[in-house]
């Protein structure tokens, strides 16, 4: 993770936790392929796929580069061996895990040395796994919360079809996964807080897109006091070619 943004996360470790959303288990049991696994959940955060992974029935190391989501996976999953580390020099043995894991992560690596890494690590017959929640701006209210916080580097990716993974992998297989998160309008702008385009911001930009953030929320609320979010969680599965 090389740039100011890709380093950014920490300064909204309590933002990230409280408004991120989880992943579908559909999606985590298609990546797992229904085994118990070892895992490592790299550039895992505070714990979101982490914790995922776990209730499949993985047996997860995580890897985390920023100190302050490295401390909250801690704080959350104090169980869960967490090493310092990035996708381009895990911190773990040749030929050590199943399933190598990105959650929201992957588009901050470098595609090239980072498979050079997961195919290091990988047990033969293994898989560099990528997941991304994207919010489906089929919804028109989704669209416009998408132009109030514009894109994120992983959504113009996905919309474009420009995931990279270097050699040494079959293609990867996609599955797509459709589903809602319903919270709070407060989960809501902290979701949008701890994006990094958003706490990169200058202050006065930042303020701005959380306030319009907050009046999208109230359009949406339910009678519960709370919005509905639709997604569409992308899943990769590449397999670890061998010889």
């Amino acid at each position: 993770m090389t740039d100011e943004r890709a380093r950014s996360f920490g300064r909204a470790a309590a933002e990230y936790e409280v408004g991120r959303p989880s992943y579908p288990p559909e999606a985590v049991a298609w990546l797992l392929g229904g085994d118990a696994l070892d895992v490592a959940d790299v550039g895992a955060g505070t714990g979101k796929l982490t914790r995922a992974l776990l209730a499949a029935g993985a047996d997860v190391v995580a890897v985390e580069p920023d100190d302050g989501m490295r401390a909250a996976l801690t704080a959350a999953l104090p169980g869960v061996r967490a090493l310092p580390g990035t996708g381009e020099a895990l911190p773990l043995p040749d030929a050590s895990v199943d399933r190598v894991t990105y959650g929201q992560a992957w588009h901050w690596v470098d595609p090239e040395r980072a498979s050079a890494e997961a195919a290091r690590v990988l047990r033969p017959g293994g898989a560099l796994c990528l997941l991304w929640n994207i919010r489906d701006e089929g919804d028109p209210w989704v669209r416009r919360l998408g132009e109030v916080m514009t894109s994120s580097a992983a959504e113009e990716m996905i919309a474009h079809d420009r995931l990279r993974i270097g050699a040494g992998f079959a293609p990867a297989e996609h599955r797509r996964v459709s589903w809602s998160n319903r919270l709070t309008s407060e989960q809501l702008v902290a979701m949008a807080a701890s994006r990094s385009s958003v706490i990169t911001a200058p202050e006065p930009r930042r303020a701005a897109i959380l306030d319009g953030v907050r009046a999208l929320a109230e359009e949406r609320v339910d009678a519960d006091g709370l919005v509905e979010l639709p997604y569409v969680t992308h899943a990769f599965r590449a397999t670890r070619q061998d010889g």
